[in-house]
């Protein structure tokens, strides 16, 4: 890595972890649901947090997160490992947030209470569903009956905790959609993510749908969930903060919210991406070169300088999704007037619409301009100014 810009000042470390039981359906991130491999790339990861350190990565860190894959396949000595390895090399706040992405199969109480011994304060837990049909069509791991007794017992011993809900499935009806949330409320989680389902290319949902054994995702169905879920969480309290995700006051999910800021972090382990403010950086997505790679001291890796329109635009796609919006100051000052008489002008068509709002010299998505942020955002981009 070119050391040009000195120490590299990051909020957070992101550890993936590419480990799981079995595939999901809609899933196409990096994993292996084979383990053979497993103490060799931990191994890696540990070195590659050693190097990334010499290359002058800094500090404070205050988010350490656990992704994957599924993190709660690691053992309690294993995580702590880590944890106690970033502590000794980087500056690392008092208290960081420390999240460790579950699976409620992986979840039996004493793995729980073990946890709640460990520095690990908060968990992000798949439950995806509380409807039997939804979780077989999914490949999920794990039944209703786990996602109930898992949270039943992370409520005995964390206050800190996120839920994850997928909407959109095909089959599926407003109904059944409806009782996932009641479900997920009565547990009073502090912290719910809840996601559209998509179709990406090379999972089995593509394939399924391409060979005609599912029917493809209904958009007018995603919408109608995505506004039942915004109206139901609101009006128990949760703040709608980012697109896909819902806090009660004080427990919004630092880690994420330092992405979608533009904070610089570090991803370490296969396929993990980094940032440190003016380049993108992600390791290969497998974990036999990855390990290998990084054991002799030359990780596989590829750079992307971005460019101030590159920049530009991730800004305003960041901040379209969030209740933070998009700084029509920030934009002046970091890019010049050209970009705020573009990005306005670009707008207008959306403020008309109601879709987009202003509010001081910010501009935000309206509720129902949030569901269409991604489309919105894509017309403010920046093609090219001359």
């Amino acid at each position: 890595m070119d050391l040009s810009f000195g120490l590299i000042f990051m909020s957070g470390i992101y550890l993936h972890i590419p480990f799981c039981k079995q595939a999901c359906h809609y899933c196409d991130f990096h994993f292996s649901t084979s383990l053979k491999h497993r103490e060799p790339l931990l191994q890696a990861m540990k070195q590659e947090l050693h190097m990334q350190r010499e290359e002058g990565w800094e500090g404070p860190v205050e988010t350490i997160y656990f992704g994957g894959g599924t993190p709660s396949l690691l053992t309690i000595p294993e995580i702590e490992a880590f944890i106690e390895l970033i502590s000794a090399i980087f500056r690392v706040v008092p208290e960081p947030e420390i999240t460790l992405e579950a699976n409620p199969d992986d979840l039996q109480p004493a793995y729980i209470k073990q946890l709640a011994g460990s520095p690990v304060n908060r968990l992000s837990i798949g439950v995806q569903s509380f409807d039997e049909k939804e979780l077989r069509w999914m490949n999920r791991a794990h039944s209703v009956n786990d996602a109930l007794h898992s949270l039943e017992a992370v409520q005995k011993y964390f206050r800190n905790y996120s839920l994850d809900l997928i909407y959109g499935v095909p089959g599926s009806n407003l109904a059944v959609w409806e009782a996932n949330l009641k479900q997920a409320l009565e547990f009073e989680p502090p912290h719910i993510s809840s996601y559209a389902l998509t179709v990406e290319p090379g999972t089995a949902l593509k394939s399924f749908i391409d060979k005609g054994v599912s029917a493809d995702v209904d958009e007018a169905f995603c919408e109608e969930s995505f506004q039942m879920l915004v109206t139901t969480l609101e009006s128990k309290g949760f703040e709608h903060y980012e697109i896909s995700n819902f806090g009660k006051p004080g427990f919004f999910s630092q880690n994420n919210s330092a992405y979608w800021k533009g904070k610089p972090y570090l991803g370490i382990g296969p396929s993990a991406h980094s940032f440190d403010g003016r380049r993108r950086m992600w390791n290969i997505a497998n974990n036999i070169r990855y390990t290998k790679a990084v054991m002799v001291g030359k990780p596989l890796r590829e750079i992307e300088t971005l460019s101030q329109r590159d920049r530009y635009n991730e800004l305003v796609m960041m901040g379209l999704r969030t209740q933070w919006g998009v700084s029509l100051e920030q934009i002046q000052e970091t890019f010049g007037p050209a970009y705020k008489a573009y990005l306005m002008k670009q707008a207008q068509p959306y403020l008309d619409d109601h879709l987009l709002f202003m509010d001081g010299t910010n501009l935000y998505t309206t509720r129902k301009g949030k569901f269409l942020a991604g489309g919105i955002a894509s017309d403010l981009f920046m093609i090219n100014l001359k």
